[in-house]
């Protein structure tokens, strides 16, 4: 069971993909499989002050939309999800209690920043508010909130995921420093897959990449470049034809974009 001070400060981590093979579609979604990896020299800070307010609020150092955010639509899933004691409790904790979040990791730039936040956020509520929520649980909550959740939920550097990004296998390694370099080129990630699906739609068998399971995460590193690893590297260059001028040899590109990794040596 998580047991958390209120006053407790939360850092929340990026990832990057090692690789992401788009291997099958479900109607409108992409069936994928990857390598996530934890950065741990780059996160978010997140948590609770003693301040009124008539209902959830988030103060950050960066302009957001509410109602789209990751964290507030955790919010209304958890509230959503919990029986009618248990919401009452975390309704009445955010009328006294208010979020802060402290951004320094890129947005629109392909390290799941906001699923990052959605995760540590649902852990806070839970181990603050000792609503002894279980992993199934919460994977519940975030299910329709965004892909790159789930991983975020597990205390892991590494894992091979799957699926919609709900299949998680840790992966064991001790994981190289990354070195991460974000230029100010923002990229949608449902404008990549849209340009994915409709110029460059090719699905990867799913044989064809069984043995990476099993490869530490250095050495598929050295054997792939930019295009091999990343089915949506491409179609980013095109929706963002400015990538090409901040593509750096030996480094590859993670999730949607825009940044770019590499390890450091």
């Amino acid at each position: 069971m998580l047991e958390f001070s209120i006053m407790e400060k939360f850092y929340s981590y990026p990832k990057v993909n090692l690789f992401l093979k788009i291997v099958g579609t479900d109607g409108n979604y992409h069936l994928l499989f990857s390598r996530f990896l934890r950065v741990k020299t780059l996160h978010d800070t997140l948590y609770f002050v003693e301040k009124k307010s008539e209902g959830f609020y988030i103060e950050t150092n960066l302009q957001i939309d509410l109602e789209s955010n990751t964290i507030y639509r955790t919010y209304l899933s958890l509230l959503n999800y919990l029986q009618p004691h248990h919401k009452k409790r975390v309704e009445e904790f955010f009328k006294f209690h208010t979020l802060k979040l402290e951004k320094r990791i890129p947005t629109m730039a392909g390290l799941g920043g906001g699923s990052s936040n959605s995760a540590t956020f649902l852990n806070m509520v839970d181990g603050v508010l000792g609503l002894n929520l279980d992993i199934h649980e919460k994977l519940e909550i975030v299910k329709n909130i965004g892909s790159d959740i789930p991983f975020f939920l597990y205390d892991i550097d590494s894992a091979n995921v799957s699926g919609k990004g709900e299949i998680i296998e840790k992966f064991d390694e001790v994981v190289p420093e990354i070195e991460v370099f974000t230029p100010p080129v923002q990229c949608s990630t449902s404008e990549v897959y849209r340009v994915f699906r409709k110029k460059f739609f090719k699905l990867t068998p799913i044989e064809e990449l069984e043995k990476w399971r099993e490869i530490p995460s250095l050495e598929i590193f050295q054997s792939l470049n930019i295009e091999s690893a990343n089915d949506l590297y491409r179609p980013a260059k095109y929706l963002c034809p400015e990538l090409k001028k901040f593509q750096k040899e030996e480094y590859l590109f993670s999730g949607s974009g825009s940044s770019f990794f590499k390890f450091k040596e």
